[in-house]
This record gives structure tokens, sequence and C-alpha cells, in this order.
């Protein structure tokens, strides 16, 4: 693979980890029985405890490394904000 195509899928990843966690939960969102789950683990947790640890665990399966950057505008309803990864 030639240096430029590796940079430009470097850059297109690049982008694509700054907004991963947005859309894992825009997935349950948008996912009728993963939302049915995540309302019944909610009712059993915090929201805030789940979703911390939704967000920490995207971030350990993609082994990923925080940006200095959080995002105060999710698309997602179901978050607030979330981190942005490099």
């Amino acid at each position: 693979m030639s240096n430029a195509i590796i940079a430009f899928a470097d850059k297109v990843i690049s982008q694509k980890n700054k907004s991963i966690t947005d859309e894992i939960f825009l997935l349950i969102q948008n996912n009728k029985d993963l939302m049915q789950e995540y309302l019944r683990l909610v009712e059993g947790n915090s929201l805030s405890s789940v979703n911390t640890q939704i967000g920490r665990h995207v971030k350990e399966a993609y082994k990923l490394t925080n940006a200095a950057e959080r995002n105060d505008e999710p698309s997602s309803t179901l978050i607030k904000s979330y981190q942005e990864f490099v």
C-alpha cells in the first residue's frame, strides 16, 4: 500500500475515532432491542454509571487514546457529552 493511501486511511480512521462513542450510543438509540436492554440497565444502575462504563469499554475495545477534546453536542440523545479519541 502506498504512503499516500496509508496516510489517507489514517486520516479517515482518526475522524471516526473522534465520534465513535456517539455512534455507539446512536446504535443503541436506534435499535429497539438494544434500547430496551439499555433502559433495563439504566433502571438497575444509574444513567451516569451505565454511560460511563459503555464509554470506557468503547475506549478499551478499540484500544483508543483520549483526545484533548470532549464533544458537548452529541447526536445521540442518550448522552450529554462524550470523550473524543485519537
